[in-house]
């Protein structure tokens, strides 16, 4: 028996019950019993709405999402998602932009940060949380069809990652100096980075190594050049994206 509701014993039975839900299209109330219904008729309908409502569990307050504590990891699959979304509604509100660098969580407040560290070969990408999911399997979050890019990870379509949370509640990472650079990776381990300085050499692009700390964590990014504008750094991006490497134009 429901908290709050009494149960009256009468005749009538379960057909009768199906006679009022037919005529009154209400179905008698589940904590008052048919027999009452059916000798009393519509009159009884009101008197079984108030009683209904002692049935009714009062609703959870809402209460807004909790800032994520800096330097919160977790562990497990990621994959990624392009189109059809792009230019969908995210569940931010934002439109989705699956070039830019964001992601969907299920819990993390919308403009978390994040670095995100494809497990497989030490490339790592900082993402925004502003959008949710995912809501199948056992993956963890969903790329944007860019961060997976510059993960390696548009391949595989489902990879091993650690993320971090490194920025939480902001409009964005740390404000720079506008000049502008073009990152063709960025990794864990220091000689992964300096492997891809040697290699971007052999091309012509001269390219530096950057270590930074991010959310606690040393990662090693790999740059060309250092330009005064974005379309001075939006062409050598071209031109390296020509030769297959996967690319972001960045401020620093």
């Amino acid at each position: 028996m429901r908290p709050g509701c009494k149960t009256h014993q009468g005749g009538g039975g379960k057909g009768a019950a199906v006679q009022v839900a037919e005529t009154t299209g209400l179905e008698a109330p589940p904590c008052v019993s048919s027999g009452l219904v059916a000798r009393s008729g519509v009159a009884w309908i009101a008197v079984a709405i108030v009683l209904l409502a002692g049935c009714a569990r009062p609703r959870p307050a809402v209460l807004p999402p909790v800032p994520a504590r800096i330097g919160y990891e977790e562990t497990g699959l990621a994959s990624w998602y392009g189109n059809p979304f792009h230019g969908r509604r995210t569940a931010s509100g934002e439109v989705y932009d699956m070039g830019q660098m964001t992601a969907a969580h299920r819990t993390l407040p919308f403009n978390t940060w994040l670095i995100v560290e494809n497990l497989n070969n030490g490339r790592t990408v900082e993402v925004r949380v502003n959008d949710r999911g995912p809501f199948a399997g056992s993956r963890i979050l969903d790329l944007s069809y860019g961060a997976a890019r510059l993960l390696g990870a548009t391949g595989s379509g489902v990879i091993s990652i650690r993320l971090r949370v490194i920025a939480s509640l902001t409009s964005g990472p740390p404000s720079r100096d506008r000049a502008f650079a073009v990152q063709v990776g960025a990794f864990s381990a220091q000689e992964t980075a300096l492997a891809l300085q040697r290699e971007l050499a052999g091309t012509g692009a001269e390219a530096n190594v950057l270590q930074a700390e991010v959310g606690g964590r040393t990662i090693y990014r790999v740059r060309v050049g250092r330009f005064a504008s974005s379309g001075e750094a939006t062409a050598t991006a071209r031109r390296l994206a020509r030769s297959g490497y996967a690319v972001i134009v960045v401020t620093e």
